[in-house]
């Protein structure tokens, strides 16, 4: 049975292979170079160290995905608006595991204080993330052409986003 929980730090070498995978094969992420694991466990340390959630999906004991948000930009301003990063071990592909842990994310970072989730999806032709988002209720708000360059061509980033709890209905506390 699949579990959703917080990432630990033993989880970081699952991790950081997840990420490497999908820096050297995917455009999902923009990154060109793989970070290592000292890389990503200061990473996971700067998003834990906002409050913000960093989550794992394990299934028979392995992490076969990891999800996270961070804040949209460092600016005051944007202090309940939050981007979501989500990548799945390539055997976790079609399962529901990434449904169920972006749903979750989605979750704790309500909890956190975010109204206002933000996915920012490298490639506009990535179209199990952009209708992994849009199964959760994320909507389309944009595409910016040609703005990423990796494997030797132009890429868009599609920008979708979704209100959670009262949005902008009422003001932040």
């Amino acid at each position: 049975m699949p579990l959703i929980r917080p990432s630990r730090d033993e989880d970081i070498a699952a991790i950081t292979a997840i990420y490497h995978h999908h820096v050297l094969t995917g455009t999902g992420t923009f990154e060109i170079d793989p970070p290592t694991e000292t890389d990503m466990a200061s990473r996971r340390a700067d998003v834990l160290a906002k409050g913000l959630p960093y989550l794992v999906v394990e299934d028979e004991g392995r992490v076969m995905g990891f999800a996270y948000c961070n804040w949209f930009k460092p600016r005051p301003a944007y202090r309940f608006s939050a981007e979501d990063s989500i990548y799945m071990a390539l055997e976790a592909h079609h399962k529901g595991l990434g449904k169920a842990l972006l749903a979750e994310l989605c979750a704790r970072a309500e909890r956190a204080g975010v109204r206002k989730f933000l996915a920012v999806i490298g490639d506009s032709a990535n179209a199990g993330s952009i209708g992994l988002h849009q199964s959760l209720g994320f909507s389309h708000v944009g595409v910016l052409k040609s703005c990423g360059w990796k494997f030797d061509r132009w890429l868009d980033v599609v920008m979708m986003e979704k209100p959670l709890g009262a949005g902008d209905s009422t003001a932040p506390q």
